[in-house]
């Protein structure tokens, strides 16, 4: 059977009502916000153990994602299979725990064989369902209202504004939840060691920094040759002029060779301490990476000498560096 042709006029046309109906599912659902939500919220905070979120089908996958959401905002959350509890997996779910159970009919007959043995448990249960006087809901302590008037599906059957309705009530519960838990974007990278917001909370100037022999520096009386050696032998661009207690007293970087060679000057007989620039800017071991990143954006600078809480010289950075632990 061959395919009509296409009307892009006509795609274009449902997918614009596709948008409109999910869009006033998920508003129907903020009319409807109340007592229940709230007292859902209450419980959950009051859980000594994790929240386990089940479902069958498409809300089984919607499940899954507001279980993940969970967990990554603070709140201890897993999910379990209805149809594998009834074949064991029901021992993962503890006295200590509580169960959102989500179902757009709430007739799921999954979730209808194992319920009362969660009930007999005592075991708290949240429903999550759009059948206000389902199965589901009568064995539920809280019921969160996640109905919808028509699924976007032109037949009315395929799960699509009332997953997006799900997934929206999901996300308002993990939002709430985190917000209730002063849960802040340390915490939040924390659970995202491996992101972008993970490793710009969590890597620290001395997890990214040259120490050592591979910081560039010569002593106040050296001479350009030296200094040209020093930057060289690392390839940082720089060098520290460091004096005897430790601490950098200035810098000299190829630009300023640079510019020392076009405009003529004798290089032989000035020291560091001649031509170093004083007061280099300088950051603590223990500040963040991008606090680094910032400070070299603030000052239109690429390279910084990194010191230790007496401000003695122990290490060196610059964009390379902080690109390289993707930083920046």
């Amino acid at each position: 059977m061959s395919s009509p042709p296409l009307d892009p006029d006509a795609l274009l046309a449902r997918a614009r009502a596709t948008f409109d109906i999910e869009s006033a599912a998920v508003l129907g659902l903020k009319a409807r916000l109340g007592p229940a939500f709230v007292e859902a919220v209450r419980r959950i905070l009051e859980v000594r153990g994790r929240v386990v979120v089940m479902g069958m089908g498409k809300s089984g996958h919607v499940g899954r994602k507001i279980a993940a959401t969970l967990a990554s905002t603070g709140t201890p959350a897993m999910f379990v299979h209805p149809a594998e509890a009834s074949h064991g997996d029901l021992g993962m779910i503890k006295t200590v725990d509580i169960v959102l159970a989500i179902s757009n009919s709430g007739e799921s007959d999954e979730l209808a064989a194992i319920l009362p043995v969660v009930k007999r448990q005592g075991v708290p249960l949240i429903a999550m369902t759009g059948g206000r006087e389902s199965s589901l809901a009568r064995h539920a302590d809280i019921v969160l209202d996640s109905g919808v008037e028509k699924e976007a599906c032109p037949l009315n059957l395929a799960p699509t504004a009332s997953t997006t309705a799900q997934m929206a009530l999901g996300d308002a519960l993990a939002v709430a939840l985190l917000d209730a838990r002063g849960f802040g974007a340390e915490d939040f990278a924390r659970s995202h060691p491996g992101g972008a917001l993970g490793r710009k909370l969590l890597t620290h100037v001395s997890d990214v920094m040259r120490s050592g022999d591979a910081v560039p520096r010569v002593a106040p009386a050296a001479g350009i040759p030296e200094l040209m050696r020093a930057m060289s032998n690392q390839g940082f661009g720089a060098a520290a002029v460091m004096g005897a207690d430790g601490r950098a007293e200035g810098i000299f970087t190829d630009g300023d060779l640079r510019r020392l060679i076009e405009a003529g000057a004798d290089l032989r007989t000035p020291t560091a301490a001649d031509v170093m620039h004083r007061g280099p800017r300088t950051i603590r071991t223990d500040a963040l990476a991008v606090e680094a990143a910032e400070l070299m954006e603030q000052h239109g600078i690429t390279r910084l000498f990194v010191v230790d809480g007496e401000g003695r010289l122990v290490g060196a950075l610059n964009t390379t560096d902080l690109m390289r632990a993707k930083v920046i």
